[in-house]
C-alpha cells in the first residue's frame, strides 16, 4: 500500500467495521496508531492539529474511530471492544506500512492503547499519550494506571500544566513508577487549550509537544 498520500480506509474485526485515516509525513521514520478522546471522533480538530505536528517531525499517523463513535452513541464501548479496536487498528498498520509502529492517543483512546499493549501484547516501538486521563477531575488517584507496570516499551506522556485529570504529584509519581518519560505543555488544560497571556514559550502548544515527541523517539532509534 502507499503511503505518500493521505487515505481513509476501513478496518473490521468481529462484528464491527470502523473508520480509519491516514496522515503521511515527510521524512517518515515512524507510524503512530492514534486513538481520539471519548467525546469526539478522528476528524475532531484537536487530533487533527496533534496528527499535523507529528507529520512535520516524521511520524506519519494511522487515526482510527472506536465502534461507539461510528455508530454515533454517547456511551464509550466495553473495554474489551475498545482494546480490540486497537489491536485491531495496530494489526492494520502492521500489515500495510512498512515503518517501525507507535501507539498512542489523546485522553480516553492513549488510555485504551495502554490496555491493549498489555491485554493483547503488542509489539511497538513506544507509547505516546496526550492528556492521559489518570484520574476523574478533583479526584487524584493512580489506580487507572495499575496496569502501566505490565509495559515494557517506552512511553512518554504530554500532559498540560492546566489539566485536571493528570494532577502534577499523581503524575510524576506515576511516570517515575515507570521509569516514563513526562512532559508538562505550557498552560495547556486536557484539550490542550492554552492561557495565552500567561503562556511563557512563544510556539503554540502542538509545535511544543511535537518538540517532545521527536526527542523522544530519537531515543528509540
Amino acid at each position: 500500500m502507499t503511503y505518500r498520500d493521505s487515505s481513509t480506509h476501513r478496518i473490521k474485526f468481529d462484528e464491527h467495521d470502523v473508520g480509519a485515516l491516514f496522515k503521511p509525513a515527510d521524512d517518515q521514520s515512524m507510524l503512530i496508531v492514534f486513538g481520539h478522546g471519548a467525546g469526539a471522533g478522528m476528524h475532531h480538530s484537536t487530533l487533527e492539529e496533534i496528527t499535523e505536528a507529528f507529520a512535520a517531525i516524521g511520524i506519519a499517523s494511522l487515526r482510527y474511530n472506536f465502534p461507539y463513535m461510528e455508530a454515533r452513541k454517547n456511551r464509550v464501548d466495553a473495554q474489551a471492544v475498545s482494546t480490540k479496536t486497537v489491536k485491531a487498528a495496530y494489526e492494520f498498520a502492521k500489515s500495510n506500512y512498512d515503518l517501525p509502529i507507535l501507539l498512542g492517543g489523546h485522553s480516553f483512546g492513549g488510555r485504551m492503547a495502554s490496555h491493549a499493549v498489555v491485554e493483547h501484547s503488542l509489539d511497538v516501538a513506544g507509547l505516546i499519550f496526550c492528556s492521559f486521563p489518570l484520574h476523574n477531575p478533583k479526584k487524584p488517584s493512580l489506580d487507572r494506571a495499575s496496569h502501566m507496570d505490565q509495559i515494557t516499551c517506552p512511553m512518554l506522556f504530554l500532559s498540560g500544566s492546566r489539566d485536571g485529570m493528570a494532577e502534577r504529584r499523581h503524575m510524576n509519581k506515576l511516570a517515575h513508577q515507570l521509569e516514563a518519560t513526562l512532559k508538562w505543555l505550557d498552560t495547556a488544560d486536557h484539550g490542550y487549550k492554552v492561557l495565552k497571556r500567561t503562556r511563557k514559550r512563544k510556539d503554540d502548544v502542538f509545535h511544543e509537544m511535537a518538540m517532545h515527541a521527536k526527542r523522544f523517539i530519537q531515543t528509540l532509534t
